[in-house]
């Protein structure tokens, strides 16, 4: 899937608007092992699996911020203004970490447009709610808004 590209007057039109979901995406040992030697978090609910394997968890589980990091997949999902050079991460808002992602699971972000916020004529806060849904778990594993910034030409 691609963005939609629209005129830039016309993106506050898609103000609640849910976005198609990302496709399912495994969150596999390997992934939690690369992340945790990149961020230098070792703890042992997410790289020893026969430890963890004793904890009330069952078994080893993603970072939280792992989690957090896959939300970008979502991002060609959502409208973007035409003649956008930039598009940058701004931050996020409101994250929450609502159940663990436990190794092998699968899990996809459906998104909403919460808001779309023109600073000036070129500058925009695209404003989105994310929610990182497990398979086969009724409770998702993450909520957050994610701030994006648009600057936008002409």
């Amino acid at each position: 899937m691609t963005n939609k590209i629209v005129k830039k007057e016309e993106l506050v039109n898609f103000i609640g608007t849910k976005v198609e979901p990302t496709e399912w995406y495994e969150v596999t040992q390997e992934r939690i092992n690369e992340f945790a030697h990149c961020t230098g978090d070792n703890y042992f609910m997410h790289v020893d699996p026969e430890k963890a394997k004793k904890t009330d968890m069952g078994g080893t589980i993603a970072h939280g911020l792992l989690t957090l990091g896959l939300t970008p997949y979502i991002m060609d999902h959502f409208p973007v203004p035409e003649h956008m050079p930039h598009g940058f991460n701004y931050g996020y808002d409101k994250i929450r970490f609502l159940a663990p992602v436990h190794t092998g699971k699968r899990v996809r972000i459906h998104g909403e447009v919460k808001d779309a916020i023109w600073k000036d004529e070129h500058n925009c806060k695209f404003i989105t709610a994310l929610t990182v849904e497990i398979e086969g778990e009724e409770k998702p594993a993450l909520y957050c808004e994610w701030i994006l910034y648009y600057e936008t030409q002409a």
